[in-house]
């Protein structure tokens, strides 16, 4: 009998994710996030109201700095008990893998963001 690689099970799973969805429904944005890109505020609006308060207050991958929601539905992570939000499952692997950095990246986006 031969085994099927780790990579290719989690990339067909994450594919069925993608493609079927995660069965959540779909609320409106909130209100900061009006002036969001269009696909960006659908994006989080996937989310549930106490995530995307927290996506809200973060607003960046932790990793790619991007606008969280602009590569689908943000990931939820707990790292060290701390919830963070990145963009991707790639991401998701290298957060994961250094949560010190992660953690204290997420520290500093949430400041930059607390300024604006």
């Amino acid at each position: 009998m031969k085994t099927i690689p780790c990579a290719i099970v989690a990339a067909c799973f994450v594919a069925a994710v993608g493609l079927t969805g995660c069965g959540q429904t779909k609320t409106p944005p909130a209100k900061a996030e009006v002036g969001l890109g269009d696909e960006v505020a659908t994006e989080r609006s996937k989310l549930s109201p106490e995530d995307r308060e927290l996506v809200n207050a973060q607003d960046l991958c932790v990793s790619t700095e991007e606008p969280l929601g602009s590569m689908g539905a943000p990931i939820k992570l707990s790292i060290k008990g701390q919830p963070v939000f990145v963009c991707c499952a790639s991401c998701k692997f290298k957060d994961e893998a250094d949560p010190e950095k992660t953690l204290a990246k997420l520290e500093e986006l949430k400041a930059k963001k607390a300024k604006k």
